[in-house]
């Protein structure tokens, strides 16, 4: 298990469902870095890919919150265990939906990229 995010490759506001809306029972994760899978809707697929989200290509993501909330979500750092399959999708903007298996936890907007190489 990691502990942090050295440098991340990404900073996203994440809004987590409740229970009631699908989300994780326990709440949001209180490990100090959260590992799950993440999709980023491109637009149609949910009409066009029966089950969309659970059958979409996914990406490991690793997610740390930071203090401080942007409109009611939680400032993130973002990760991926494969930057480069990542990097393509991330722009200021850019939704992101975390997923535990075929469930959809929480919802993420991308606030800012960090150029590779860049420290923290």
């Amino acid at each position: 298990m990691r502990d942090r995010i050295e440098q991340p490759v990404a900073y996203a506001v994440v809004s987590w469902l409740s229970a009631e809306q699908g989300g994780r029972r326990s709440g949001p994760p209180t490990a100090p870095v959260y590992m799950a899978t993440a999709v980023f809707p491109l637009g149609g697929e949910r009409e066009t890919q029966p089950g969309w989200p659970a059958t979409a290509d996914k990406l490991s993501v690793l997610l740390q919150e930071t203090p401080g909330t942007s409109d009611g979500g939680r400032i993130y750092k973002v990760d991926f265990l494969v930057r480069d399959l990542a990097r393509p999708f991330l722009h200021p903007g850019a939704k992101m939906l975390v997923t535990e298996g075929p469930k959809v936890v929480a919802s993420a907007v991308i606030r800012e990229v960090r150029p590779e190489n860049s420290a923290g």
